[in-house]
């Protein structure tokens, strides 16, 4: 099969035949109908994640057509699916909690597993997989990825965002486009920041209604002061110190953090405002992911037109455009996000 290959960090991937992947008992193999490109590949990519080592194929946000299955799966060729980038065991404490994301043996396709930058992949532990309705096209489940399903989570499963109150998004890539648009559905009032021009007013035509430039002041008290006191819950979704104390200083008493952001690297440890914590008593929550057995719920909602995610999508590329892709992560980047529709070129 054609895959892309990291054999350097920082240099243009390798577009290389591999030998195909080989299924697992409890697992199938994919032909991959689509792949997005996140920002989470381009860590790998720059060499801050310690999974991701030259050799690797990246890609953890695919969909597509199953074409072997193990005996231990409930698939079967032909089935159209969409997988979750945490592959849980589903046998451990957490797992049989509903808290998959936690699962201690979890398994990533793309951070040290052979990820989706390639025409097939093997998915083991295919229970994690959900059905891919007919009515969701593979470029869009693809760029539903881990952004749009990491945001519904981080808004529901952890934050409890409940119509009416106010929604900060620090970031407007990927996840925070995704947050802006389920924070609408789901009846807040949403503000956003980023220091993209372009962006903010794309956020803006996607129902925000107040965009602000972080490069012009200071945003956490312009923020509380559009909202009437500050926001109810703010999401980071960069992953680095200002926008996560942009956040944190930004919310009213008793409001909710979400860190969405991966901090890896240079950013893994930072120091954030913790006075403000303990002054307004707010909370503050980790995410990552979500659970597989979630991914109905969102599909559902996307199928019955209450939320609409196609703006999400910018463009798509051949597999060759892939590390122009992640080139584009290193500075400004336009709207929307990308995805591999195409593997033959």
């Amino acid at each position: 099969m054609r895959a892309a290959i990291l054999t350097a960090y920082r240099e243009d991937l390798q577009i290389d035949t591999v030998p195909d992947p080989a299924c697992e008992a409890d697992g199938v193999v994919l032909r991959v109908l689509a792949c997005g490109i996140c920002r989470s590949d381009w860590h790998g990519w720059v060499g801050e994640h310690p999974k991701v080592k030259p050799g690797a194929i990246p890609g953890h946000e695919y969909c597509g057509e199953v074409v072997e299955a193990g005996p231990l799966a409930r698939w079967k060729p032909g089935d159209r699916v969409i997988a979750p980038f945490i592959l849980a065991c589903g046998q451990c404490p957490d797992c049989q909690a509903g808290q998959s994301t936690i699962c201690k043996s979890q398994r990533v396709p793309g951070f040290g597993e052979p990820g989706a930058y390639a025409q097939y992949i093997s998915v083991p532990r295919a229970h994690n997989l959900a059905r891919l309705p007919e009515a969701i096209s593979p470029v869009l489940a693809a760029g539903l990825g881990c952004r749009v399903t990491t945001a519904w989570h981080a808004l529901t499963g952890r934050a409890d965002l409940r119509a009416g109150e106010w929604l900060a998004v620090h970031g407007t890539g990927g996840i925070g486009l995704s947050a802006l648009i389920l924070g609408r559905a789901l009846g807040a009032r949403v503000v956003v920041v980023d220091v993209v021009p372009e962006k903010l007013s794309h956020a803006l035509s996607l129902g925000a209604e107040a965009a602000f430039d972080a490069r012009e002041g200071d945003v956490a008290a312009r923020i509380v002061e559009a909202t009437g006191g500050g926001a109810h819950v703010s999401i980071e979704a960069l992953g680095i110190a200002a926008t996560a104390n942009a956040s944190i200083d930004c919310l009213r008493p008793l409001g909710r953090h979400v860190q969405v952001g991966l901090p890896t690297g240079h950013t893994a440890r930072m120091e954030v405002h913790m006075n403000a914590i303990y002054m307004k008593q707010l909370a503050v929550y980790g995410t990552r992911g979500m659970p597989a057995w979630r991914y109905p719920s969102l599909l559902d909602l996307i199928t019955r037109g209450v939320v609409d995610m196609s703006p999400l999508i910018a463009r798509t590329v051949p597999l060759s455009g892939a590390s122009a892709e992640l080139r584009a992560f290193d500075g400004p980047m336009p709207p929307g996000v990308a995805v591999i529709d195409d593997f033959t070129r």
